[in-house]
């Protein structure tokens, strides 16, 4: 770590469960982000200004204006733009040392299961529930820890799946896959916009930890956000063991 480093991260540096080792592996880490939306934003500017090493980004959608009252790493003057590369210009200029790589499209199959195998850890900032199962099971199959966030109307949520662990639950333990899924998302539905900076931002910190070394706070937890009473609530979750996807008696 060189003297702009040490200066650039030095309020972590302060923190005695992340200090220089714990910068470091932040530092030598990759982070797949899958969206570049509401949550996806935030998420990705708080992981690239701690000094992730590498962070990939997907998303195959392009920069609309009823994108930016909530999706804060785009402008009006890139409008048109794939978010992905509008999202790449804001975060490079917030910290130009972490090295950003764009999928402007949708993954699935073997090209997701690629960019989910060489990732420390994974981030769902995505708006639906069939993208959703297809990032978890891919985390599944490869035991990557997944930070999983949502944010619809004015109620978010936000879990942590380290599936890392045999006994780790993971996302289809909560919510069953469908092929009968109705559409779910702020396009139909709208969403209050400081609601997706709140969960980005938390889905950032728990990644955060996870890569320094701590804990994760939210491993085996669901958190429910009610930003019109501003209340918390918080379940725990187990491991489903007819869970479709991770469950024991489907191995």
């Amino acid at each position: 770590m060189d003297d702009s480093q040490l200066l650039r991260y030095a309020r972590h540096l302060m923190l005695d469960e992340i200090g220089i080792e714990g910068q470091q592996n932040i530092m030598s880490s990759s982070v797949l982000v899958v969206g570049a939306g509401g949550l996806g934003c935030p998420a990705a500017a708080y992981l690239v200004a701690a000094g992730v090493g590498q962070l990939v980004l997907v998303d195959d959608d392009q920069v609309e204006l009823s994108n930016l009252q909530r999706q804060i790493l785009h402008t009006t003057g890139r409008i048109g733009l794939p978010k992905v590369e509008s999202a790449r210009q804001a975060l490079q200029a917030l910290n130009p040392e972490p090295l950003i790589e764009c999928h402007a499209r949708r993954l699935d199959g073997p090209g997701l299961l690629e960019l989910v195998k060489s990732a420390d850890v994974v981030l769902d900032c995505t708006d639906n529930f069939t993208t959703r199962h297809h990032i978890n099971r891919a985390c599944v199959a490869l035991k990557k820890p997944l930070v999983s966030g949502a944010a619809i109307r004015f109620d978010g949520q936000i879990a942590v799946y380290d599936l890392r662990h045999e006994d780790a639950t993971c996302y289809a333990c909560l919510f069953e896959p469908s092929d009968n899924l109705a559409p779910d998302n702020c396009a139909t539905l709208g969403v209050f916009a400081p609601l997706v900076g709140i969960i980005g931002s938390m889905q950032a910190a728990e990644a955060l930890k996870l890569l320094a070394g701590m804990p994760a706070g939210l491993d085996g937890r669901l958190l429910q956000f009610d930003a019109r009473t501003m209340q918390w609530h918080a379940m725990q979750v187990q491991k489903n063991p007819q869970c479709q996807v991770c469950g024991t008696a489907h191995d």
